[in-house]
């Protein structure tokens, strides 16, 4: 078992797709058989498995969630950080924080269309981290 800490950078408000990203920073080459578990260090973002070609897909995502749950809505109590506080809590539950992956032959056992997207639920989220463990 392989345990690593991923940093990814601050990115806009949005879904981003950040297979490659997480793929490069993995040492998948070695494990002929195994699990790769996502685990997202933080309440405000999400990681989900969806369209990775698309980019359309990503806005629809962002557009969806937007108006499912806005930002100001008044009977939020929880807003010390801003109006996005409480609504990217809740899309964070929705979505979740963590993903379990398979691993054949030294690659991520993807269908052809699926992605990691972080879904970053907030205007100024920063970088965020994801605990990576790979077992075979």
């Amino acid at each position: 078992m392989k345990q690593l800490e991923l940093r990814l950078e601050a990115r806009p408000r949005g879904f981003h797709l950040v297979t490659d990203e997480i793929v490069r920073a993995l040492p998948l080459k070695a494990v002929p058989a195994g699990l790769l578990h996502l685990q997202l260090l933080h309440t405000s973002a999400s990681l989900t498995l969806n369209e990775n070609c698309d980019p359309t897909v990503r806005g629809d995502f962002s557009t969806f969630f937007d108006r499912l749950v806005p930002d100001g809505t008044p009977y939020f109590r929880h807003d010390y950080e801003g109006d996005d506080d409480m609504p990217a809590h809740i899309k964070s539950s929705l979505l979740g924080t963590s993903l379990m992956l398979p691993v054949s032959r030294g690659r991520l056992a993807l269908g052809q269309w699926q992605g990691i997207y972080l879904g970053e639920h907030r205007d100024q989220g920063g970088s965020r981290r994801i605990l990576a463990t790979l077992t075979q």
